[in-house]
């Protein structure tokens, strides 16, 4: 694997979900639910909370998709941290179950194809993809990966990213599923989170990144990957995508029991 440095090391393990491996494999396993037949999937788009709040919508999510081997795993930046369009160039990612390798191939796709940088700051601290990993480990054990990190890109950054990364995804020589990683409203009521994720939604629904985007915007909604959701669905468009199945809506009132300040999950299927 090289050096530790190559090695991004976890950051909310313990915290978001549990530290130790025989515990995160039997809450991973328990958080996706009965068995269900998986279908593949050109993107997924999930929430990245802890898993005691986002977690079941999470696991229901990847419950229903075919992992491939190649992922590419696209988040927003929390920290501030790193440059706006943040790939780890290589190594791997550290799990409390073992290190999931990065695809260097696709690395490199990304950064000829999407303007990506190779960056480690943006991801070192950042948990919304870190959050991911363990669900798509245990539907893939032979899972490699690429990270994106982005922050504040305009609809236009947006199209050229997504319709590079179709670009990567037609070129390789197996299938590759992107996830975005997004929660959606924050600290509002319940009752208001329901009415503007609606709104959001609904534009993921109908494959409409730039209406996505233009909605989050307009409207105020503090849905942190839009980014990252919008880049997916100009992806997945280009790629011949014909339906986005919202498999289930949720908010952190439903575990905390706090319906004045909650925090909106999601998880679709684009296929």
């Amino acid at each position: 694997m090289g050096t530790t440095e190559m090695v991004r090391e976890p950051a909310v393990a313990g915290r978001f979900y549990p530290g130790d491996p025989r515990r995160l494999r039997a809450e991973v396993a328990e958080l996706m639910g009965p068995a269900v037949e998986p279908r593949p999937a050109l993107a997924l788009v999930g929430p990245h909370a802890g898993y005691v709040y986002s977690g079941a919508i999470l696991g229901e999510t990847y419950a229903r998709t075919v992992v491939p081997p190649r992922v590419v795993l696209m988040c927003p930046n929390h920290t501030g941290l790193g440059v706006p369009r943040s790939l780890w160039p290589d190594g791997g990612w550290r799990l409390p179950t073992g290190v999931v390798p990065v695809d260097e191939d696709l690395v490199a796709g990304l950064r000829e194809h999407c303007g990506a940088q190779l960056d480690r700051a943006a991801h070192r601290r950042e948990h919304a993809i870190e959050v991911h990993l363990p669900f798509a480990l245990a539907r893939q054990p032979r899972l490699r990966i690429a990270a994106l990190c982005l922050a504040g890109l305009d609809v236009e950054t947006c199209r050229a990213m997504g319709e590079g990364l179709a670009r990567v995804v037609r070129d390789s020589d197996e299938p590759v599923l992107l996830v975005a990683s997004t929660d959606m409203s924050h600290y509002i009521s319940a009752e208001d989170a329901a009415v503007l994720d609606r709104l959001a939604l609904e534009r993921v629904q109908a494959l409409d990144p730039e209406g996505l985007l233009r909605t989050v915007r307009g409207h105020g909604i503090s849905m942190c990957g839009v980014v990252p959701t919008t880049v997916a669905l100009f992806a997945a468009r280009a790629l011949g995508a014909s339906e986005a199945e919202l498999v289930r809506y949720g908010n952190s009132g439903e575990r905390s029991g706090d319906y004045d300040r909650v925090v909106g999950y999601a998880g679709v299927l684009v296929r």
